[in-house]
């Protein structure tokens, strides 16, 4: 564990100074929190109790700033606050917010601190501390990494429990009951007597009072919400088609837009011959854009339509033209001078490997697409001193700061209205539509400009997940795995993100072997070693990031040693394991399948296992080889949170997440011929139909100290457990992604 000890300070080193930009922080400057912004927008008689509660006569008004995308965050964050606040559902308004420093999100940042999840040393506290210090004093506001729950659990909570004792304090003043003898209970203070004063009816009198900062959480056995399951918010809107995406909104004097760009990401756009398209139906303009042109109409299939009449003369793409230069860029990688760090080391790999039959083996993840359901748009309006944008999007003040710089305003004169979206995976954290709508908008000031991606250009401008490789080698024997060497080489979609955000990301980019390297496994020597590929096509978040792909690597790779050796998958997981939390989840899982039974012929078990974001998680998948191909038959799956918030939710997360994970596996990736994207729907990038999805079982278990998300850990195994089981039913050993490739799916 020697090297990941010198990645350990230098990261303690860069989180203290390179990301703060050199400033030491003081202890008050570390202590003082963030204002209130709710504050500036208060009128007379309305309560900002703290920036996540606001009351005033006709309602209760619960902030929920972690954008929902689908995952059910508002819902999520509601009942948080409902939860102390004594408050019931429908009871209550929620509003997302403003973008703030106040809602920054410190359990993001101390995912940051390169330790194993379940490092509780001095060092790998103190290096958390250093991140989230840095996340709050920056008041880094952001949505991702599985980190809503985890930041807003006791957040959240504190700040329900802060109005609650609030508004009790002003009943007491205005009644001159004392604040012990008061209750509260749907969303009403109760006297002795019984009367009740409505949370509304005290608003003026709270907004007069300094909030009570000295409150006790309720323990476990008091929860009304949390642990129970929840009817979410947005269930109803949703299976009635009235919830209102940021695609469907509309305003007066609305203009329609599109855009046309080089399909060879980051290409030049030469020139452009749009003749044609200026004399059709709708047109109102087409202007030049930062690598292309953007097409303005009276409505969105008119633009489209006149999009694709443009005849364009479009640059090389900076990225090899075809997919072959992809991969002899990633194969040509492993090598000292792309050696990114060693982020595993225990034993003498070296000297295991020199003294038995080595098995070794190259794994492969290609390039994959986010494709949510809902097309990239936004709306902006250019008017004065003022920028509004309607939008869902994962980092609020990075847009503000992103339109500002186009539009010429202060950043605190972008005001963002954050919606909800039809999905994302990774891909709000990305600009372009928001960007690029700024530019029109610019020009046209007064006027709402709502800025649609065709699916097609929305697939041709994916920033998809990283393209992978890893090559593995080990000894193994007698049952048992003796030696694991494991060398990822993959493109850094870190730095690529970080890139786009105009930073620099510094320090060893610990996405690169996520999933891989922090497996609790004593394996008696065992290394771990990442490669950082030059950039290829520019790549972003995708739904667990990093462990998506050296999750499977490792898994799987591990697995092929275990059946070398004569082993059992699940019996040789356990006893290399050397963590309780996760053998519980392993042991969880093999009770759930019935792990040792006969399936009978033609079908097979696999099991796989994956930590990310701190959330191990065990599943293990049944297959059936027919005649026509493989049958995904049922899937188990255990993880521990820590705390289930919702059961309900809880299981769509994972159920979604292995969905996810499996259909991805089956049959998607992205390629490039002469620079463009090949895939340009669903059609060519197919997930899993719903003929083809299997049973699926989920167990929550809530062993670990740490409240942690379930939103991308159940993502990871699902490959690598289904590659194990189409080897146990047939004996065909799948090293690459998508499937399809090597195999039929029924």
């Amino acid at each position: 564990m020697g090297r990941i000890g010198t990645i350990s300070r230098r990261s303690l080193l860069i989180g203290s100074v390179a990301i703060a930009g050199g400033v030491a922080f003081g202890s008050y400057t570390v202590r003082r929190p963030h204002a209130n912004p709710l504050l500036a927008e208060t009128a007379e008689g309305e309560a900002a109790i703290t920036p996540w509660v606001k009351i005033d006569k006709q309602a209760v008004t619960l902030i929920t700033p972690h954008v929902d995308l689908g995952q059910g965050a508002a819902s999520m964050q509601a009942a948080l606050i409902a939860e102390e606040l004594d408050i019931e559902f429908g009871q209550f308004q929620i509003s997302p917010g403003v973008p703030s420093a106040a809602y920054y999100n410190t359990a993001a940042g101390g995912e940051l601190a390169p330790f194993m999840s379940n490092d509780t040393s001095w060092r790998a506290e103190a290096a958390r501390t250093v991140f989230e210090t840095v996340v709050k004093v920056m008041g880094v506001q952001g949505t991702g990494g599985s980190s809503s729950v985890p930041d807003s659990f006791d957040k959240l909570r504190q700040a329900g429990a802060v109005a609650r004792e609030t508004l009790k304090l002003a009943a007491s003043r205005q009644t001159g009951v004392p604040v012990d003898r008061l209750k509260t209970a749907n969303g009403a203070v109760e006297l002795p007597d019984g009367a009740r004063l409505k949370y509304t009816e005290l608003a003026a009198a709270a907004a007069k009072i300094r909030p009570v900062r000295n409150v006790t959480l309720r323990g476990p056995d008091q929860w009304r919400m949390v642990g129970k399951p929840m009817k979410r918010l947005d269930i109803m809107p949703k299976s009635t088609g009235t919830l209102k995406y940021g695609i469907d909104l509309s305003f007066d004097d609305m203009v329609h837009a599109t855009v046309k760009l080089n399909p060879r990401q980051g290409g030049v756009m030469n020139g452009y011959d749009a003749s044609a398209a200026q004399k059709m139906r709708g047109v109102k303009g087409i202007i030049p854009i930062e690598g292309g042109v953007a097409i303005i109409a009276d409505n969105t299939w008119r633009a489209i339509q006149a999009a694709n009449a443009i005849e364009f003369d479009w640059g090389p793409a900076p990225y090899p033209a075809e997919m072959d230069g992809h991969w002899e860029a990633v194969g040509a990688s492993f090598t000292p001078e792309r050696l990114d760090a060693e982020w595993r080391n225990d034993g003498d790999v070296d000297a295991a490997l020199a003294g038995g039959d080595v098995i070794s083996a190259e794994y492969r993840a290609p390039y994959v697409a986010h494709a949510p359901l809902e097309p990239l748009s936004a709306v902006v309006k250019v008017a004065g001193d003022r920028v509004d944008v309607w939008d869902s999007h994962q980092l609020p003040r990075f847009v503000q700061q992103k339109v500002a710089a186009i539009t010429g305003h202060e950043p605190d004169q972008v005001h963002l209205h954050n919606q909800y979206a039809g999905g994302s995976f990774g891909h709000r954290l990305e600009f372009e539509q928001i960007t690029q709508a700024a530019e029109i908008a610019r020009k046209m000031k007064g006027v709402p400009v709502k800025l649609t991606y065709s699916r097609e250009e929305d697939f041709a401008h994916d920033f998809p997940r990283q393209i992978a490789m890893c090559r593995t080698r080990g000894i193994a024997g007698n049952g048992k795995v003796e030696a694991f060497d494991l060398a990822i080489a993959s493109v850094s979609s870190s730095d690529s993100q970080a890139g786009r955000l105009g930073q620099a990301r510094p320090g060893a980019d610990g996405q690169i072997v996520a999933g891989a390297w922090d497996l609790p496994y004593a394996l008696p020597n065992f290394r771990v070693t990442a490669y950082k590929v030059p950039e290829l096509a520019p790549t972003s978040s995708w739904r667990s990031v990093g462990a998506s792909t050296a999750g499977f690597f490792a898994d799987c790779s591990l697995d092929e040693l275990i059946h070398a050796a004569g082993g059992d998958p699940m019996e040789e997981r356990l006893r290399l394991i050397n963590d309780d939390i996760s053998r519980k989840v392993l042991e969880a899982v093999a009770d759930m399948s019935g792990w040792g039974g006969d399936l009978g012929p033609g079908r097979g078990r696999g099991v796989a296992f994956v930590t990310s974001f701190g959330v191990p998680v065990a599943e293990v998948v049944e297959v059936t080889e027919t005649d026509d191909g493989i049958r995904i038959d049922k899937v188990y799956v255990a993880a521990d949170v820590g705390r289930v918030v919702d059961p309900v939710n809880f299981e769509n997360h994972v159920k979604g997440g292995v969905i996810w994970g499996l259909g991805h596996a089956m049959n998607c990736e992205i390629t490039y011929s002469d620079g463009m994207a090949e895939q340009t729907n669903f059609h060519a990038h197919e997930a899993m139909r719903l003929y083809q999805c299997p049973e699926i079982e989920v167990r929550g278990l809530e062993n670990a100290d740490k409240i942690r998300g379930i939103g991308e850990p159940p993502v990871p195994p699902a490959a690598p457990a289904l590659a194990n089981a189409i080897f146990a039913a047939t004996g065909t050993r799948i090293r690459e992604m998508p499937f399809n490739k090597h195999i039929d799916f029924v």
